[in-house]
């Protein structure tokens, strides 16, 4: 009885769920560059850039890490909230990414 309980809470509250999503586009045609002096953080940036789908490049010297990136083609991403879409959208303009966001 609660198993059936949960399907149907779940199946109406889908929907729901569904119409949360949000979209952020992002690209980079030109290289750009980070210069990050701890290794473990430049592993989590280029980790992050690796799965929005950038081209990248590392180069170690002078004491610290160049991680290069670009994105040519347009890609997007569906987050679940207007917040997080907000602050994916902050991030990749930090990187000097083009962002369009779509409800």
């Amino acid at each position: 009885m609660f198993k059936r309980l949960l399907l149907a809470l779940a199946i109406t509250l889908l929907p729901t769920f569904a119409m949360a999503d949000e979209i952020v586009r992002y690209q980079l045609t030109q290289w750009k560059a980070k210069h990050i002096h701890d290794a473990k953080k430049a592993e989590t940036i280029m980790q992050t850039l690796k799965k929005l789908g950038c081209e990248l490049k590392k180069n170690r010297h002078n004491g610290h890490i160049d991680v290069k990136y670009r994105c040519v083609k347009w890609h997007e991403m569906k987050l679940g909230s207007h917040e997080d879409a907000h602050k994916w959208e902050k991030w990749l303009q930090e990187f000097n990414f083009k962002t369009e966001h779509k409800h």
